[in-house]
């Protein structure tokens, strides 16, 4: 039976407040600390597939050097493209689209971004490709979005309590297939 499971990137060494969705930055000081603890809550593993944004690659390399298995990077796994909102305070973005994302969750997508039902879409085809795999214990290092995503398309959070589902950094969560 294969385990999954799936990771959160650690504390990005951005402000706080910030939407960065994919912009590629790096992570905070505390890295070396937040990195040995996830390694602690895992098992041996077989496999480690990435975002390749530097965040959850820098912990995806700890891990695979930590656990000696393979790392591949996989796009499917970045966190959302919220378009032009990424980078600005997310006070500062106008009250009518923020808005416009509450009325429709799943469809809205900030200009050159894309929507939740995209990102579902992407993590739905990675999971399909992954459940093939013959490892038995796979890291999957994403961000917050994919990762609820990928528990929203596994059945394991309802869709409509997505949001509410928090998912710190550090964070690991192990699913069964």
């Amino acid at each position: 039976m294969q385990t999954l499971y799936l990771i959160r990137h650690t504390t990005p060494a951005i402000a706080p407040g910030i939407c960065y969705g994919q912009l590629d930055i790096d992570v905070a000081d505390s890295f070396a600390a937040e990195a040995s603890n996830v390694l602690h809550y895992l098992p041996p593993l077989q496999l480690i597939l990435a975002s390749p944004l530097l965040r959850t690659r820098r912990l995806a390399e700890y891990l695979a050097q930590a656990r000696h298995c393979e790392l591949r990077s996989d796009v499917r796994l970045r966190e959302k493209n919220f378009g032009a909102w990424e980078g600005k305070a997310w006070n500062d973005i106008a009250r009518s689209e923020i808005d416009a994302w509450a009325d429709d969750f799943m469809g809205y997508a900030a200009q050159g971004g894309e929507s939740a039902q995209q990102v579902m879409q992407r993590v739905q085809s990675l999971l399909s490709e992954v459940a093939q795999l013959p490892q038995e214990n796979i890291a999957l290092v994403a961000h917050a979005g994919s990762i609820r995503a990928m528990l929203a398309v596994m059945g394991e959070v309802a869709l409509a309590d997505i949001l509410q589902w928090e998912v710190g950094y550090g964070a690991v969560i192990g699913v069964r297939g």
